[in-house]
């Protein structure tokens, strides 16, 4: 039994130790765009939710940290974002129908966080209090609405533990979702940074930016943004005839599955309420949103499965060979109401395409 799992322990605050931002290691070009399609002002559903995952590392070997980790991670990432660039970019409003939103590929950057925490990773693992803990693990704050073009869209917060195990922690941009699990971006940046410090090892031990090593660090503490989990999510899937996503059919197969959530696996305590906000990511350059209401709109008669964070790959995703991480834990994070997103599937045959749709119900 950990010493810490009883619930009158205070989990210990994050202490945050250094932040940067990683750019591409070169210059998009042509720059990429995505249209943010709104048909009405959806507001705070744009500007405030996030996605969030969790990996939890042990120490298996002496040189292993998540010192070492964040410290390739500043030489890995920039060479990962040239894969997919829109991660690294910022929102923006366009002079089109009164101040349109997309996304633009401008090299802006990621914000990449380095922490550490007084407890053992085991310890925090067994802590009643987890999910809300976990919270602590990720780094998150809410885009600009008058001047989203300076916020960032994508955060990765590496957290040390007193043991030596650490988490690293990933949020974004809802309107980023389906490009980290449609491209597997955690996939193919793990595959970049083992390549790279395995190429390296030999040459030198430490990554160029080793914070331990720098004297400018100070272990000052910085108030965290958290990104709570009070939120219930569950992922179906459905099948569609067509890969062209018709706003009607979207609107009526996000009403069944937010029915479906509420009535069986979300619990009596959950409620999406009269109005959700739908995400239609319909392809890389256009994602729509709009507010649904649940008044007068027919649901879908057709059957859907459920599914789980898996197809991510997060579980399998490794930043040094062979140390899999020991849990990943994935939630969604708004502070504005129940939300739906609607992503295609790459896979396909001849006459049917996968849809997944995420729910998203405020608890």
């Amino acid at each position: 039994m950990a010493r810490h799992s009883d619930s009158s322990f205070v989990v210990p605050k994050v202490s945050i130790e250094g932040i940067l931002t990683v750019p591409p290691t070169r210059i998009t070009d042509p720059r990429l765009t995505r249209q943010v399609l709104t048909r009405d002002r959806v507001g705070q559903g744009i500007f405030q939710r996030c996605f969030n995952v969790v990996q939890y590392y042990i120490k298996e070997k002496e040189e292993d940290s998540g010192w070492l980790v964040a410290g390739w991670f500043k030489e890995t990432l920039g060479r990962a974002l040239l894969e997919q660039p829109m991660i690294c970019g910022r929102l923006r409003k366009t002079e089109r129908n009164d101040g349109d939103l997309e996304i633009v590929s401008n090299d802006s950057g990621v914000r990449l966080i380095e922490a550490t925490i007084q407890i053992n990773l085991s310890e925090f693992l067994d802590l009643k209090q987890r999910e809300e803990a976990e919270a602590q693990l990720v780094f998150w704050k809410d885009i600009d609405e008058q001047n989203p073009q300076f916020s960032p869209l994508f955060y990765v917060q590496v957290t040390n533990f007193e043991c030596g195990g650490y988490s690293i922690g990933f949020s974004c941009s809802i309107l980023l979702v389906d490009l980290l699990s449609r491209t597997k971006f955690l996939e193919i940046w793990a595959n970049i940074h083992n390549n790279f410090v395995n190429d390296n090892s030999t040459e030198r031990k430490l990554p160029l930016f080793h914070l331990p090593g720098l004297k400018s660090a100070t272990g000052s503490s910085l108030d965290v943004i958290g990104a709570g989990t009070s939120d219930k999510t569950m992922i179906f899937k459905i099948n569609s005839e067509s890969h062209n996503l018709e706003m009607e059919w979207c609107r009526r197969v996000a009403l069944a599955c937010v029915e479906e959530a509420e009535k069986k696996d979300l619990g009596s305590e959950s409620e999406m309420g009269a109005e959700f906000c739908l995400f239609v990511n319909e392809s890389f350059e256009a994602i729509k949103v709009e507010s649904c209401s649940k008044h007068g709109m027919f649901k879908a008669d057709m059957q859907v499965s459920y599914e789980n964070w898996d197809g991510l790959g997060a579980k399998e995703v490794c930043f040094r060979e062979g140390n899999e991480p020991v849990r990943v834990s994935y939630w969604f994070r708004s502070i504005s109401g129940g939300a739906v997103v609607l992503i295609p599937s790459q896979e396909q045959d001849q006459d049917e395409y996968s849809v997944g749709i995420i729910v998203t119900i405020p608890n």
